[in-house]
């Protein structure tokens, strides 16, 4: 009698795969970018220090015929990052767990902005608010590449506290042959207050007021002349006055140092009254806000910065996660509005080169010697900046 064998049935289990969708091939490349580079990163050790090629070194990836989620992805694309384990030591240094660094850039598309910033730069947000990308150009990825030995040791020796933008990841995007560069920051304003006023400060007098288009938008970007026309001061009591300034004075001669100029400090304005207010409208109407699946309340408004939201349901006026948004710093007692400012330094990679001797040279024919242009030497704008962020810190 012949023995008889059982085949053994062995059922798959499908595992859950994430898809990258997005409204463009750029977006979906950039998800997969994020999530493979994170993903490859979690197999290297970790070194004890950083060596003088890590500050050189790249990663790429190359995808061809690609069969695979055809639906979301393009069958040809190519991603690099730049200098993998300087940003991861980065993100480290500035608290940021590489896992939800990756789910807030992969878990669903960014929100681009509505129209692009001065440069031509655009600006997307993470759906939670934490993260902004940015695209930039080749210079500016050859300028970080200038200053990250730098960058990379200053954070180090400040233990991660800056008023600096923080940077956490630096990639090349090939899509259609056509390259795109991005650079991954962490959100200066918050990821879960409203926002109800924004400006970009300089120190400069020169053209800095927003145009009747940027005051049109819903949350428009001021700029210097605004906030000294309308007499708004920022405050924060002197002992946070202090700290604050100190910070920025060491942050600013930083730049200095590396003959960078022409950065913005962001200042977002949270209104507690006004949110309460909002609150209270929205309860006495009976009608929760509902999120807006096409990003609207997601879009931000160049030149630098991203515009959050409407508040998250358990963020309540005026309070609001210390370890996410760092840079909030509340009004103090004395201040005549009860305030959450959320300040920091945007926009550091122009060097003082041949191009910005040209524009100060054209700008002093145009508007004389003595006009407060933006275009001057690093040493000169960052003294200009330091005192006109002073004279209206309170």
């Amino acid at each position: 009698m012949m023995a008889t064998s059982k085949k053994k049935h062995i059922k798959a289990v499908s595992q859950k795969v994430k898809l990258f969708r997005a409204n463009e091939p750029l977006l979906s490349v950039f998800m997969w970018g994020i999530n493979h580079t994170i993903g490859e990163l979690s197999h290297v050790n970790i070194p004890v220090m950083l060596m003088p090629d890590d500050f050189k070194a790249y990663s790429k990836v190359k995808i061809d015929n690609h069969a695979f989620n055809k639906e979301n992805l393009p069958s040809h694309f190519k991603v690099k990052e730049y200098c993998p384990l300087v940003f991861r030591n980065l993100r480290e240094r500035f608290v940021i767990n590489d896992l939800d660094y990756m789910n807030s850039l992969t878990a669903s598309q960014p929100v681009y902005s509505n129209s692009p910033g001065r440069s031509g730069a655009r600006f997307l947000v993470s759906t939670d608010k934490r993260f902004v990308i940015k695209t930039i150009s080749r210079e500016e990825v050859e300028m970080m590449h200038n200053i990250l030995k730098q960058y990379h040791q200053f954070v180090v020796e400040h233990h991660g506290k800056t008023l600096l933008p923080h940077y956490l990841g630096m990639y090349r995007l090939t899509v259609d042959g056509a390259e795109t560069y991005m650079i991954v920051m962490r959100s200066v304003l918050s990821s879960s207050l409203t926002v109800h006023k924004k400006f970009d400060l300089k120190g400069s007098t020169v053209a800095r007021q927003a145009s009747d288009k940027e005051k049109a938008k819903e949350l428009p970007t001021f700029k210097d002349n605004d906030f000294v026309n309308e007499n708004h001061k920022i405050y924060i009591g002197h002992e946070t006055k202090e700290e604050f300034l100190a910070q920025l004075k060491t942050d600013v001669e930083f730049l200095s140092e590396l003959k960078l100029m022409d950065y913005s400090l962001l200042v977002g304005i949270h209104d507690i009254d006004r949110a309460e207010q909002e609150e209270m409208e929205v309860e006495s109407n009976g009608v929760e806000e509902e999120e807006d699946d096409s990003g609207s309340n997601t879009a931000f408004t160049p030149p630098d910065s991203p515009q959050p939201g409407h508040m998250f349901p358990d963020a309540l006026p005026g309070q609001y996660d210390t370890d996410v948004d760092i840079f909030g710093y509340k009004s103090s007692a004395e201040a005549p509005r009860k305030e959450i400012y959320f300040m920091a330094l945007i926009d550091i990679l122009t060097h003082w080169g041949a191009k910005k001797r040209a524009a100060q040279a054209a700008k002093t024919v145009k508007h004389g010697a003595g006009a407060e242009i933006s275009t001057v030497k690093p040493e000169q704008y960052s003294r200009r900046f330091l005192e006109f962020i002073a004279n209206i810190v309170e």
